[in-house]
């Protein structure tokens, strides 16, 4: 039977903005070899791959590389494509079992609010080669259990990084977020890169918000932020820190059904 197959551009209040993920809808189970070649396919940051267990959902994520333990752009797909196709009912909450636990999805009128795990970090020395590949003076360092935050010294460098990609994919981790505090609409800015796991930059990435949520809380004193990924497609994602939890907020928009054969 064909696979309801969707592309949701996620973070993003108009298509072609954001983040772009795609959706499976199962209707039973697949063989993991049998997703990881979907989400070659696709060729995008992640394929979210959602299928019914009794009134909630299972959920896994794959990059055209790898199956990965979080994503949260993809999870914000995927919550927003059961509503629109009236799959789950408009006033119920979406609720994941994931790799990271149980993932909560909650409407707040024409936005979204996920309900993920929050990423404390330690102090980390810099990788080797790290500095070089990135092409910038590195601040702070510190290392999530996925990723290594890097802090520059202004929103500026952020947005005119131009990492050697070749050189970062040698660094051990999963991605690296380079991060500033905004200098005016926005609390902080950030890039995401992970060359390793498949994806030479993210455009949004949900994931790397619930470490520097909890990061510029502790830097700005405040638990609400409003944060910008400044990739070129760009996305404005709401943080809200509550203790071991982070409340990351956004808006998607679909650009493609189809049906995979």
């Amino acid at each position: 039977m064909p696979i309801p197959l969707f592309q949701v551009d996620a973070f993003a209040e108009q298509p072609f903005r954001g983040n772009p993920a795609a959706v499976c809808i199962l209707s039973e189970s697949r063989p993991d070899s049998w997703m990881q070649d979907v989400a070659q396919e696709m060729n995008l940051a992640e394929t979210a791959f959602v299928e019914r267990r009794g009134d909630d959902f299972s959920l896994r994520w794959f990059t055209p590389a790898v199956e990965v333990d979080l994503c949260g752009h993809a999870t914000l797909a995927s919550a927003h494509v059961l509503w629109e196709s009236d799959l789950l009912a408009a006033d119920d909450a979406a609720r994941f079992h994931t790799r990271s636990g149980l993932l909560t999805v909650q409407r707040s009128g024409a936005a979204m609010e996920m309900d993920f795990p929050a990423l404390e970090t330690e102090k980390a020395a810099a990788p080797e080669g790290l500095a070089e590949a990135l092409g910038v003076q590195l601040g702070t360092v510190v290392k999530s259990r996925f990723d290594y935050l890097v802090e520059v010294e202004s929103e500026a460098v952020v947005q005119e990084l131009k990492p050697d990609f070749r050189a970062l994919a040698t660094v051990e981790t999963r991605g690296v977020m380079v991060t500033a505090r905004g200098n005016g609409k926005y609390d902080f800015v950030s890039r995401f890169f992970a060359p390793a796991a498949g994806i030479d930059e993210d455009p949004v990435t949900g994931s790397a918000h619930c470490c520097l949520g909890p990061y510029w809380k502790h830097k700005l004193g405040r638990d609400e932020l409003l944060a910008y990924q400044a990739s070129e497609r760009g996305g404005e994602v709401r943080v809200r820190v509550a203790g071991e939890r982070v409340f990351l907020g956004g808006k998607a928009v679909t650009v493609l059904r189809g049906e995979l054969l």
